[in-house]
């Protein structure tokens, strides 16, 4: 969709310093990592069977997030995702997230 296209509701602003935002565009503040709580888990659901090690409860931008993502994922040897708050990697490396995680300064992160 085009930029104007989003804008229709907007005629014209006197502001000379405005920004049109969209809707549910909004800049999150990255938590330190001592104090962010990042939980892994194992999921199984909608993927076929196949399992996926799952990591949600980031608060932070989501170019953090897709840097975050891209590291597990390099130190694991494997593929996966990383998204809307949570960073997939594919297969069960739990244990191996959480010393990563921990080694890079998430002391708070645990497996559920």
């Amino acid at each position: 969709m085009s930029d104007w296209k989003k804008r229709l509701d907007i005629v014209y602003s006197t502001n000379p310093d405005y920004h049109f935002q969209e809707e549910g565009e909004e800049k999150r503040e990255t938590v330190l990592k001592e104090k962010q709580l990042l939980r892994i888990s194992l999921d199984k659901r909608n993927r076929r069977g196949k399992a996926v090690t799952l990591v949600t409860g980031f608060t932070g931008s989501d170019d953090e997030l897709q840097v975050l993502g891209k590291m597990l994922k390099m130190k694991c040897g494997v593929g996966g995702s990383a998204k809307e708050g949570e960073i997939i990697v594919q297969g069960d490396h739990r244990e191996k997230v959480l010393g990563i995680l921990q080694k890079e300064g998430y002391v708070k992160s645990r497996i559920i």
